[in-house]
């Protein structure tokens, strides 16, 4: 075996062995090998068949990939000034070689001979299905283009992952860069004691006296929705929404790069914009179907969200009486939460002793063995890359070993923000069975302090549920072609499987499952659990317009921005931002400076994000069936296992909607769940 730990596939992953000077010298062999299997495979001239085309092309690269995925994983998640700078000097080889292997005509020409002989007419649906999307990647990738056509796309390939790894580097830099300490304990009025203890905890690991906050999401969210002090808010809101937007970490000039290069690659390719160019694969094949999707969803809220906002503005006059001054962004989140108490009497922060960390993630692993027949032990055979990971096997009824998992949910400095869930390994159909599956799922949930295990918001557990779901997605995949299988989706379906897990943290019978007090072990008293329920769509058609705003900011980006009319980005996207606000933006708002969603891959959500509503409208869908056959029925379950969790990109994903929910898509069942309609799916 290699004395490199990067140059094998290794189910054990050895993340204690690997280190920064392993990452070059690996990706150089591998890029070497995969090379030599792509040039063996353009050079035969032999008969062709399925194996020794489709799957010799799928395989041509496994390796590389996967030392790619592990070191880029790494990269997020223990990050260090030499792993990033290895990282960083080997993305551009690997992406030239990458987007080679889309221009090779050879390659081309190849699939083309196989998709003429008489195995490719009987072909089996899946593999019929691989190859002509197959065929249709190599379009898309340039396969057609002149010879100068194709060295441009090759060099803006580069260019984009250059400058989108530097984006994410940026984002993650600048918000370590802010911290901000309060030495006075009367100037955390209003914080609740659990993140009084946490930002205590924070300035105690920077050997620092008072309370240290920083831009991480379990030390800003309670700032801003709990401190009485309007200044540190607004202090703290700016630094957020500033991130990345000058100095050393400037973000502005490398979305005008993106941007640019998005769309030549798009006009080039032949499409008339980003957005038609990435949508044509996936539900709602076209630029102009996911605006007017959006759109229709604004118009049907906006009513909503204007009324929301006027009682905001009625509830601070009615407290600090009519000479009260407008309400601010930074004041937003605090006002709404005042209010939500004033109307339900309820407050976050009473539902955290409620959701311990462990106790959450036992519960959810009970539930997905009611639902789907799985169970979930833990596995001490897989070293992590940090003491915090955590690593577990999904076992099936019958003993069989559908995969692996990590899980490594507390913020650090050197992990990147956010929560996500991603595959290192998809197992293969052998004769005796399948091999399993290795993914992971990362967050940055509230972490434990002191002698308190970690306290979850309920925001926190569904996060926790969300990002279980991908993983579902990818363990339970049963689809023979690596390529189709798990969550390799459209991206307006992949969001299926995560946000339906959602719906389990709003019912009675699911929360008692893991809802328990963490001293008391008591579940939720049914009065908080009213107030819960009953508070469920406060402000809802706010929280709907900000994921709109994305959505809608996002594609006018990918569609209708020209550089020319339209000047500098961030000021384009603040002008589409003010329409979906509840407060006036201040003219330094730079919130797409750090807008990783959009700019920290070559594609990421790109023209995408509206994805988020679209995914949300069919679990919410799909969710009534759940509700009505009974949240717990394992016939359900495993229908959903069957037709939509185990089939990857097997099928379209309108037809595994269709065959679990026996009819088309309803998007009204998203706003009934909002309160912004009235049907009753129940």
């Amino acid at each position: 075996m290699s004395a490199n730990p990067l140059t094998e596939i290794r189910f054990q992953i050895p993340f204690d062995q690997i280190k920064a000077e392993h990452v070059e010298p690996a990706v150089e062999e591998l890029l070497a090998e995969s090379r030599a299997n792509v040039d063996a495979l353009a050079e035969d001239d032999g008969p062709r068949t399925f194996e020794n085309t489709l799957l010799a092309l799928e395989d041509a690269t496994e390796k590389l990939g996967f030392a790619m995925a592990v070191v880029g994983h790494l990269e997020g998640v223990r990050t260090t000034d030499e792993l990033r700078t290895a990282y960083n000097n080997v993305q551009p080889a690997v992406s030239a070689f990458s987007t080679s292997i889309g221009l090779n005509p050879k390659i081309c020409a190849q699939l083309k001979r196989f998709a003429a002989t008489e195995e490719a007419q009987s072909l089996s649906p899946l593999r019929a299905r691989f190859l002509r999307k197959t065929l249709d990647d190599f379009r898309r990738s340039g396969a057609d283009l002149s010879d100068e056509g194709k060295k441009r796309l090759e060099q803006i390939n580069i260019d984009l992952t250059e400058l989108t790894v530097k984006f994410s580097q940026n984002v993650l830099d600048a918000t370590n860069a802010f911290e901000l300490i309060i030495e006075d304990e009367d100037n955390l009025a209003g914080l609740p004691p659990t993140a009084r203890e946490m930002a205590r905890e924070s300035a105690k690991s920077k050997d620092k006296a008072g309370w240290r906050f920083t831009l991480q999401a379990p030390s800003y969210s309670p700032l801003m929705t709990h401190l009485d002090d309007g200044a540190t808010r607004e202090r703290a809101w700016r630094a957020y929404n500033t991130r990345a937007s000058e100095g050393e970490w400037n973000n502005r000039e490398i979305i005008v790069k993106v941007l640019a290069l998005r769309a030549e690659k798009a006009q080039l390719l032949g499409y008339a914009d980003f957005a038609d160019f990435i949508l044509e694969e996936r539900m709602a094949k076209s630029g102009g179907k996911a605006q007017q999707f959006l759109s229709d969803l604004r118009s049907r809220t906006k009513a909503a969200f204007e009324r929301e906002n006027e009682e905001l503005d009625a509830y601070r006059k009615s407290i600090e009486g009519p000479e009260a001054p407008p309400i601010e962004p930074w004041d937003v989140a605090y006002y709404a939460e005042k209010l939500r108490q004033s109307l339900y009497e309820f407050e976050e922060e009473q539902l955290k002793p409620y959701f311990p960390y462990e106790s959450v993630k036992k519960g959810m692993f009970e539930l997905v063995e009611k639902l789907y027949g799985v169970r979930v032990v833990e596995q001490d055979d897989l070293p992590g890359w940090h003491p915090d990971v955590q690593a577990y096997r999904l076992v099936d009824t019958d003993g069989a070993h559908l995969g692996s998992f990590y899980a490594d949910y507390f913020p650090r400095e050197d992990k990147r923000p956010g929560a996500w869930m991603d595959a290192f390994l998809t197992g293969r159909k052998l004769e005796a069975g399948w091999e399993p599956h290795l993914g992971l799922m990362c967050g940055n949930l509230n972490p434990p302090v002191g002698e308190k295990p970690a306290l979850l918001s309920h925001n926190d557990v569904e996060t926790l549920f969300h990002e279980f779901g991908h993983l579902l997605h990818h363990l339970l995949s049963r689809v023979e072609i690596r390529s189709l299988a798990g969550t390799n989706v459209a991206w307006d379906f992949v969001e299926l499987p995560s946000q339906i897990m959602e719906n389990w943290c709003w019912e009675r019978d699911a929360l008692d499952l893991f809802a328990r007090h963490w001293e008391t072990g008591e579940r939720i008293p049914e009065d908080l659990f009213q107030k819960m329920v009953r508070g469920r769509n406060f402000r809802a058609a706010n929280h709907q317009m900000r994921q709109l705003s994305f959505g809608t900011l996002d594609l006018a980006l990918h569609v209708d921005y020209n550089p020319e009319t339209d000047g500098d980005p961030v000021s384009y996207a603040n002008s589409i931002a003010r329409e979906f606000v509840p407060a006036p933006l201040p003219d330094d708002y730079s919130m797409l400076t750090a807008f990783s969603h959009l700019f920290s891959s070559p594609v990421a959500y790109a023209a995408a994000y509206y994805s988020y509503k679209w995914s949300e409208a069919l679990d919410a869908d799909a969710f009534s069936r759940f509700a009505k056959e009974g949240i717990f029925s394992d016939a359900t379950g495993r229908s959903f296992r069957e037709t939509i969790l185990s089939k990857g990109d097997s099928e379209e994903p309108e037809v595994l909607f269709r065959k679990f929910m026996g009819r088309d898509p309803d998007p009204e069942a998203l706003l009934v769940r909002l309160g912004l309609a009235t049907a009753s799916y129940r």
